[in-house]
């Protein structure tokens, strides 16, 4: 296999919200830039989003609501595990954002005085506003495109090129011919998504997850080999989202009168969805499944719902609930748990950043599901792609380029080489990740105690020797499945490590430790920290106070 080069200004991994938006800012500021994308699927329709949306969840609109009450309500959701100054700066940009997507084309309902319609989502404050744009996806990737960013699609990151601890590029592999993909550049943003494929779904289906499929904690992976810290690891959400199809409705739903039951029928949440914890309690005492309600609802407002998860919300859904003969007028909608993810965007897992999208690592910078500004959504990964660009443009400027260490490049070229050797070799990739996530769900998700978690540090040591001389690799394809099962056991290793690290029970089910299981603000309203020591097994662990808006322009 040969390998491919590309040289650019700014590499963007991941061609998703966040990434799309990186790159239409970085030339809209600079044209003659040459910006790079690797996008591991089709930039068109890649990413958390895919296609359309039906809301921005953070929206601060002036006279109505403020950044200040937002950074309010996200403490309280996050139980106080918050770094004030980036959800400030997110819901200060908030509106500005709405107004340059409306101008594109994307469509914001009004009533007949010319006020968006806001709904209740947060703890404090109607910040989420809808959107109905089925083609987001389409829009925003093709004004990067449009502007001259180039997408190199089907390659997946897999390691950042070092300059003297500066960043100067990144490896990434072609998902189907296993070719290597090398871009010397100037300054990088990793937008590549959290890690969806964590442990297995409720259908049994190894890519039927809530998230993006293609989300293995690539950024997670990279930023952590390169020097970068982690932080909300052990912060491992699930959904309680329609069963078999995990895609999601309760902000959709709840929010228009929808309610939610248990088997007694006993109205557990309605008009909101901010608190699950009532939710989590019910599934755990078995009064599940439970139920959304629509039938109650006026005409109209079932049309609404319907309107918005068939056509702008993942369209299959109209098709699904047909074929299970869900009726919203006469039949309920049953939940189930999803499974678990690390997520920046929807949870509090990511890559250290400050309110300037800033890694600690020089050149490199990180939005949206892969950075942690905890429970940002889609407007965060909106916002923070244009202030990682911002930064980055100024970095290019103020900064010569980096040399390309071929010696790093040789080192990844060889591995490829070893893994694509079939001697001796009679795993099957699929099942090995089956095995992985399976066990991620023995013994990395919640309940957490100190037994299971060090149970799957001998799991995962396990998987690795596998990885190197029994699993069976025949092709492209199944190369870049290895690659993707390797970081999502890396992934588990960090959750499981800053699993160990947090001494208490916090957020609920996403992470309950039944060996302390109380919440303990005075030795744990913090963040747990991981990085990188002298390889990537020796896991050196910190602690790192919140920062309040006192603490504005601390780095990460």
């Amino acid at each position: 296999m040969e390998n491919r080069y590309v040289k650019a200004d700014l590499l963007i991994i991941g061609g998703g919200s966040a990434g799309c938006l990186a790159a239409n800012r970085a030339l809209e500021l600079q044209p003659d830039l040459k910006v790079v994308i690797f996008e591991k699927g089709d930039i068109k329709y890649s990413g958390s989003i895919a296609r359309g949306m039906d809301a921005l969840n953070i929206v601060a609109i002036p006279d109505f609501t403020t950044p200040e009450l937002y950074v309010e309500s996200i403490t309280l959701s996050c139980s106080g595990i918050v770094d004030a100054p980036a959800s400030y700066e997110m819901a200060r940009r908030s509106f500005p954002l709405l107004k340059k997507l409306e101008s594109w084309g994307v469509y914001f309902p009004q009533d007949e005085k010319g006020s968006y319609r806001t709904l209740q989502y947060h703890p404090k404050g109607e910040f989420l506003t809808a959107m109905e744009e089925p083609n987001l996806k389409v829009i925003i990737s093709r004004k990067a495109l449009e502007k001259g960013a180039l997408a190199v699609n089907r390659v997946m990151g897999l390691n950042l090129l070092l300059d003297g601890g500066r960043v100067a590029g990144a490896i990434g592999v072609h998902v189907r011919t296993g070719e290597l993909v090398i871009c010397q550049a100037k300054a990088v943003i990793l937008a590549a998504g959290g890690t969806a494929r964590f442990s297995l779904p409720n259908s049994g289906y190894l890519y039927g997850t809530f998230d993006y499929p293609g989300n293995t904690g690539d950024g997670y992976v990279m930023a952590y080999k390169a020097g970068a810290g982690l932080t909300g690891m052990e912060y491992a959400r699930r959904a309680m989202l329609i069963k078999d199809a995990n895609m999601p409705l309760l902000a959709i739903t709840l929010t228009r009168g929808g309610r939610l039951l248990d088997i007694f029928d006993h109205i557990i949440m309605e008009g909101q969805c901010h608190d699950l914890t009532s939710m989590e309690q019910a599934f755990s005492e078995g009064r599940g499944p439970l139920r959304i309600r629509l039938s109650h609802l006026q005409p109209e407002v079932i049309e609404e719902i319907e309107h918005i998860l068939f056509t702008t919300e993942r369209p299959v859904q109209e098709r699904f609930f047909r074929g299970r003969g869900v009726d919203f007028r006469i039949r309920d909608i049953e939940l189930w748990p999803t499974e678990c993810q690390l997520c920046g965007g929807h949870g509090m897992a990511g890559i250290v950043v400050n309110e300037k999208a800033e890694t600690g690592v020089p050149g490199l910078y990180a939005a949206g599901d892969v950075a942690c500004v905890p429970k940002q959504h889609l407007t965060g990964a909106f916002v923070f792609g244009e202030v990682a660009a911002e930064q980055a443009v100024k970095f290019i400027s103020d900064h010569p380029p980096g040399r390309l260490d071929q010696e790093q490049v040789k080192v990844v070229e060889d591995r490829r080489c070893r893994l694509l050797s079939t001697t001796g070799r009679d795993i099957h990739v699929r099942e090995l990740e089956d095995k992985v996530r399976r066990l991620i769900g023995d013994y990395v998700i919640s309940p957490k105690n100190e037994y299971k978690l060090l149970r799957w540090a001998e799991w995962a040591e396990r998987f690795k020797g596998e990885m190197e001389d029994q699993v069976m690799v025949r092709n492209g394809h199944e190369l870049s499945k290895l690659y993707e099962v390797e970081h999502i056991i890396q992934c588990a290793t960090l959750s499981a490590r800053a699993s160990l690290e947090r001494k208490e029970s916090r957020w609920g089910g996403a992470h309950r430790r039944t060996d302390y299981p109380e919440m303990d603000d005075q030795n744990w309203l913090c963040h747990v920290v991981l990085r990188q020591g002298e390889h990537p097994d020796d896991i050196r662990v910190s602690t790192k106070p919140l920062i309040s808006m006192g603490g504005k322009g601390a780095g990460p």
